[in-house]
């Protein structure tokens, strides 16, 4: 389990080896955590801002540049969840010297994402589950013609904001696809999986 250190400037920091952390930074650490709940207690006593410092330390740098920076949160309880959820990409790899673990049995279709944080082409392909709206659209996008946005707000009763943000968020973002909007001649906006 990796642990994490949090020195006086907020910087956090992940060890694989709970030694290296209390090595790392003596006298600029703060504390050391390898869990929530551990990171709860050691951020008791901290004022709500310090927690929008922390993040706003990270969001927008490498590996985080898809996080944004904010104001404020709103609790401590989501501002401990969503910063604990947030440093998980700072876990290091495991030792090369370490024996290899007997490969799991794991669905044809689910893949660990890169650690680059893009989706894979094994989890873009992750079928959805029949009789989904998701899978009622991807039908629809598969088809040599595409599917006007229209064609997609009938089937799925959304209104078009949704049917956009789905395509975008779920389709796009999530699932890696890359999904190419046109202009047919008839004025009607396409939408087709590439």
């Amino acid at each position: 389990m990796p642990t994490f250190t949090i020195e006086t400037d907020n910087n956090i920091t992940a060890f694989a080896a709970v030694e290296d952390a209390l090595n790392h930074g003596i006298g600029t650490t703060e504390g050391t955590f390898s869990t929530e709940k551990e990171l709860t207690k050691l951020s008791a006593a901290w004022p709500i801002a310090r927690f929008a410092e922390v993040w706003n330390g990270f969001a927008g740098v490498v590996p985080f540049d898809s996080l944004k920076p904010i104001k404020k949160f709103t609790d401590r309880k989501t501002a401990i969840a969503r910063i604990w959820k947030a440093i998980q990409v700072l876990t290091p790899a495991p030792a090369q010297h370490a024996a290899p673990a007997a490969p799991k049995k794991a669905k044809a279709t689910k893949e660990a994402k890169p650690k680059d944080g893009a989706p894979s082409a094994q989890a873009a392909a992750k079928a959805p589950r029949d009789g989904s709206k998701k899978a009622i659209v991807l039908d629809l996008l598969k088809r040599a013609e595409g599917a006007t946005l229209k064609e997609i707000m009938s089937a799925t009763a959304w209104q078009a904001h949704s049917v956009r943000g789905f395509i975008s968020g779920s389709l796009g973002k999530k699932m890696g696809l890359k999904v190419e909007s046109e202009k047919r001649t008839d004025g009607e906006r396409c939408y087709k999986v590439a």
